[in-house]
This record gives C-alpha cells, sequence and structure tokens, in this order.
C-alpha cells in the first residue's frame, strides 16, 4: 500500500495512520484545501476545522468506509448546527514534511480544531498539553479500558478513534489442512508450519513487507506485561528507567531473527516492499500460506476479503497463545483551538454509541465503544474472540513514555537491514535514554 506519509523519521507510524485513513477516511492527493463535507449556509459561522490524510471523497465512487465516517459527521451537524471543514495534508503542500511532522506544526500553532493523529503524535502533543482533555465527554464514559489506556497521557484522555484496528496472521487455511498443521498457538509450533511448509516445497512461507513485522515483536514483548496483571507497575518502571524496553523487545527480535536465518522470511524483499502490494499476490494465488495485516483486510475485496481458499486471522504466536496486536490512533482537539468547544461537541457525537453502532455495522470494525457489539466475517472470528476475551497487546500506548509502533518499526527495519539483534537492542536502549534525559 503506498502512501506519501510513509517517509522521514516517524515514517513507521505515518504509515499505519495511512493504512488506516485509507480504511475509514481514504488517502488524498492533490493539494491542501477545505472542503465542506456538505454545502455551507450562506452567513454561516459555526465550523470545525479538522486536518486529516483525506479529502472529501467523490460522491459518485463506492467507498463503505467513507460512507460510514460521513454519517458520523452528517450526524453531528446536523445535531449543532455546525459544518465541518477538511483541512487537507498531502505531499504535495509539504514536500518534504511527513504528515506527522505537518500536524505537529499545525496543532502547536493552533491552525485547526480536530486532528486524526498518529499514536506517536498523540504521545508528543499530549505531552506539550496541547489536547483538550477528553475525559469529560459523555461518550468517553463508554469507552473500552484499551482506549482509556492507550490514549491517557499524564493523567489526560487526549484522543478517542472511530474505530480499534487489530493485527493478526492471515492464514490459507486449506494449505494448513493439506500438510496436517493445526493452527499455531505458540512460536515454536509456528517455527514448525513453516519447517513443513518449506519442505513442501513453499521456499519462504511467511509473506512479509517493510512496515508489519513488529508486530511479531510487539506480541512477545508484551504479552505478559499487558496480560499479567501488573501492567500500570510495569509501565512506570520502564518511564522510570528501572525496566528496559530492550529486555521486553530481544525475544521478539530473536525471532524474527531466526525466521530470517531460517529463510522463512525473505529479508531483502520485505525492507523494500509495501504492505499488501508485495505479499498480496502470492497470497490469493495459494503460494505462500501466511501473512500478517490489519482487521479491515479481511472485509475490503481489494485486499483479502475474498479469497478461492478458506482464511482464518489468529492472533501472533506467543507463550500465552494466540495474541492480537492492537495499535491506536484518535481523533484529538487542541487545547487552545479556536472552535475548541464545538469540536469538542462535534467529537462527542461522532464517539457516541449512537454514531460508533452505525460506523462499526457499516464497516464491520471493533468499536471503541464497550456497548457497541458487531458480528464480524467467519475469518475474524478466532481474532475477534481473543480481543472480546481481553487478551491482546498493545502497539501504542500514549502513557510509555517512549513511543512504540513507529520507533519499534525503524529498528524491525534495521534488522532486516542486517543488524544484529545487540544492535537492535542498544537502539532501544539509546533511544530509552534519550527520551528520560
Amino acid at each position: 500500500m503506498k502512501s506519501h506519509v510513509k517517509h522521514g523519521a516517524r515514517s513507521g507510524a505515518a504509515g499505519f495512520l495511512a493504512v488506516l485513513a485509507a480504511l475509514s477516511l481514504t488517502a488524498c492527493g492533490g493539494h491542501e484545501s477545505d472542503i465542506n463535507l456538505l454545502p455551507q449556509d450562506e452567513g454561516e459561522e459555526r465550523v470545525v476545522n479538522l486536518f486529516s490524510p483525506m479529502e472529501k471523497t467523490n460522491p459518485n465512487a463506492e467507498n463503505v468506509a467513507r460512507t460510514a465516517s460521513d454519517l458520523t459527521v452528517v450526524m453531528a451537524e446536523e445535531q449543532l448546527g455546525v459544518t465541518m471543514v477538511y483541512r487537507t495534508y498531502t505531499a504535495e503542500s509539504y514536500q518534504d514534511k511527513t504528515y506527522d511532522e505537518a500536524i505537529l506544526d499545525r496543532a502547536r500553532n493552533n491552525m485547526d480544531d480536530l486532528y486524526l493523529l498518529n499514536p506517536d503524535v498523540i504521545l508528543t502533543l499530549g505531552a506539550e498539553g496541547k489536547l483538550m482533555d477528553l475525559s469529560g465527554l459523555d461518550s468517553a464514559k463508554n469507552l473500552r479500558d484499551i482506549i482509556r489506556v492507550a490514549n491517557t497521557v499524564d493523567g489526560k484522555l487526549v484522543a478517542i478513534p472511530q474505530e480499534v484496528v487489530a493485527y493478526g496472521l492471515f492464514l490459507n487455511v486449506d494449505l494448513f489442512n493439506q500438510y496436517g498443521l493445526a493452527l499455531p498457538e505458540t512460536p515454536e509450533e509456528f517455527l514448525e508450519c513453516c519447517r513443513v511448509f518449506q519442505e513442501n516445497g513453499i521456499e519462504t512461507p511467511i509473506g512479509a513487507n517493510r512496515w508489519w513485522l513488529e508486530t511479531f515483536v510487539f506480541a512477545q514483548a508484551y504479552a505478559d506485561l499487558y496480560n499479567g496483571g501488573n501492567t500500570e507497575a510495569e509501565i512506570a518502571a520502564l518511564n522510570s528507567g528501572e525496566a528496559k524496553y530492550s529486555d521486553y523487545m530481544r525475544p521478539g527480535f530473536e525471532f524474527l531473527q531466526t525466521l530470517i536465518d531460517c529463510g522463512y522470511i525473505d529479508a531483502e524483499k520485505a525492507l523494500v516492499s509495501e504492505a499488501i502490494e508485495a505479499e498480496g499476490p502470492d497470497f490469493l494465488a495459494g503460494k505462500t500460506p501466511i501473512v500478517m495485516a490489519y482487521w479491515g483486510a479481511a472485509n475490503s475485496e481489494t485486499s483479502y476479503g475474498k479469497t478461492d481458499f478458506e482464511m482464518q486471522v489468529i492472533g501472533f504466536p506467543t507463550d500465552r497463545g494466540q495474541m492480537p496486536v492492537m495499535p491506536m490512533t484518535g481523533l484529538a482537539v487542541g487545547a487552545e483551538a479556536e472552535h475548541r468547544e464545538d469540536a469538542a461537541k462535534v467529537l462527542d457525537i461522532m464517539t457516541s454509541d449512537e454514531a460508533l453502532r452505525i460506523y462499526s455495522e457499516t464497516n464491520r470494525v471493533i468499536s471503541p465503544s464497550k456497548n457497541v457489539k458487531v458480528d464480524c466475517v467467519p475469518a475474524l472470528r478466532p481474532l475477534n474472540q481473543r480481543i472480546e476475551e481481553g487478551v491482546y497487546v498493545l502497539g501504542s500506548n500514549a502513557s510509555m513514555r517512549v513511543e512504540q509502533w513507529g520507533n519499534t518499526c525503524q529498528i524491525v527495519r534495521q534488522l532486516l537491514g542486517g543488524a544484529t539483534v545487540d544492535e537492535c537492542m542498544a537502539a532501544f536502549d539509546e533511544l530509552q535514554a534519550e527520551t528520560l534525559s
């Protein structure tokens, strides 16, 4: 999946938001522009400016995700009598600036009201006091605990998403059945599946790209942290420097190195491959039994929503079993924005149970509200079951002082480029030292 936001220091996190934007907001092209979602009545003064990586789409284009977002915006406009205005990021407008860099500048200068933010930017702007505390909104009372944890900075809830994005392993079950393999639960079982596939002529069992291999790392690094009953204390130890991120990350990086050394992942190809574009064709053709992707890819016919074989989506292998990985983006309101009160009211409606039910049922995605449950496609049921059981790890967490998703992505790419596991762990230690200092 090519995106103009995938470059620069924060390319990993920016790439994640580009995926979410393509899924729920539709990535843009062209130039920066102010585009009303609905025609503005003459004399209308109440506007809310939204900065995001998209423009208003062609109304004749078939885009279910875009329709879902539109419906919630229309609800807010009609109930409040305001008009949403899109202020759009594009590569042409910002040249060498990533989406994250552009939005940091705009938010620090109070140029907009409402922002769609990546995890690292939520952490940065929240720590700087640039984002409004949303904990008083009615919709905030209905959020899943995972949303509060991931989007809380210095005790303030600073962002709320319209959906929870979950990553998992997409498996060709027909190939697993052909070779008598059960769907793997642990790292050891996963390695055995790859060995059997390779011995039966599937040279590279795992289709990988340069953006999403960190999901393997997160699953193994934080399986105990998020599921062992001591989450807050462990995060506090990391934030103080008492514990080292590298100690958590090492097992996941060693596992990736094993996959590379055994030839189960083609590191050289992964390092230059875009998500889904590279591994997708072979997976759909039944040549590659395993890929990793986000929840929405199982719903979209342009990704993996229509296969000629039985597909199942499971969590990543850990000693605690199959583990979904869930990074977070979020909608946030500028603390000093010109229309901050109206923007907060708009966000409250867009993330109300009523709006999220429409959004989730249209997109068939996981809702951030604990009150909204949506039936998923059969392929996603194994992943969804784990999430509903409360078994998962976060790929981003604003309460951690070291940003997770983007930084881990970049260090994984160092591994793909030939760095040793020890060198990658030294990079985490350096990152932690710089952040804490």
